[in-house]
């Protein structure tokens, strides 16, 4: 079985910009595109082998910068995807930053003060476990800051976005699309199997009473936030070993765009005594 082109991967999940989006018709199952297991684990370790090549490339040239933003909510699998997709690229090349509640000295500043800081240097692959969309979905839910406000970052977030295109980095952006069903299970098994335990966070739960809330939160941002630089994509999140298949095309795809050469240093052999 063959694996799915990448620009099919790509169009699948796309919430296309400027088009109203239904989060509830997406289905958080889909197998369409990797209805085998077996051929999803596959297609992942032939992506992730691609993207440890093409980061050397990146890091060699020093011209681009590639940021992956995963947003979802709890058990989506944010750190399962950067553990898998990136099993095999080197460290020395990649930055991740969690982004956690914002501290006393953060909010101190704009929303978006801790998150440019964070933002990858030229030949780096960067990746945001949670990001500045936070500031659109749990500050909105729990009303942490009044509902204009709120309203204006949508798009100041779009023209923050632009601006780290027009300066060199691709931006990827990842909705880790769980069922409420599949992430009781998950939220279950960080209770009943020990090595998982250490996960498990009570508030959790109060946000998952606030489903609803979150999916309608979750739903404005990629409808408002999906942009020709900065598109989202949506991916299925109930299988995991299919979202990180999908999430891993789509990266290879991001790469191999750049279009990138290792550079040339005129050197000749010659040149040099190795005697």
């Amino acid at each position: 079985m063959a694996k799915p082109e990448i620009d099919e991967v790509g169009q699948r999940f796309l919430a296309v910009p400027g088009q109203p989006f239904d989060l509830a018709a997406r289905d958080s199952g889909d197998r369409v595109l990797f209805p085998d297991k077996k051929h999803a684990r596959k297609s992942l370790q032939s992506d992730a082998a691609a993207i440890d090549e093409l980061q050397d490339l990146l890091y060699a040239t020093q011209e681009r910068a590639l940021l992956i933003v995963l947003q979802g909510m709890d058990t989506s699998g944010k750190s399962g995807v950067i553990r898998n997709v990136f099993a095999q690229t080197s460290p020395l090349g990649m930055q991740v930053k969690a982004f956690k509640a914002p501290s006393k000295e953060e909010l101190a500043h704009d929303y978006l003060w801790r998150v440019h800081k964070a933002v990858p240097p030229k030949g780096i692959i960067g990746i945001f476990d949670r990001s500045h969309y936070e500031d659109v979905l749990v500050v909105k839910v729990r009303e942490f800051a009044p509902a204009d406000q709120i309203e204006q970052r949508y798009e100041q977030i779009n023209q923050f976005e632009k601006h780290l295109s027009e300066n060199g980095v691709t931006i990827l952006k990842f909705m880790l699309h769980v069922g409420h069903e599949e992430q009781g299970e998950r939220l279950k098994e960080r209770i009943t199997e020990p090595h998982k335990r250490w996960k498990f966070n009570p508030g959790d739960l109060e946000d998952r009473k606030l489903w609803p809330e979150f999916m309608a939160a979750y739903e404005t941002m990629v409808e408002r936030c999906s942009t020709p630089w900065a598109p989202w994509h949506v991916i299925p999140a109930d299988s995991r070993t299919r979202r990180n298949a999908a999430i891993a095309r789509i990266v290879r795809g991001a790469l191999e765009d750049m279009d990138l050469a290792f550079p040339d240093p005129g050197l000749r052999l010659e040149d040099y005594d190795f005697s």
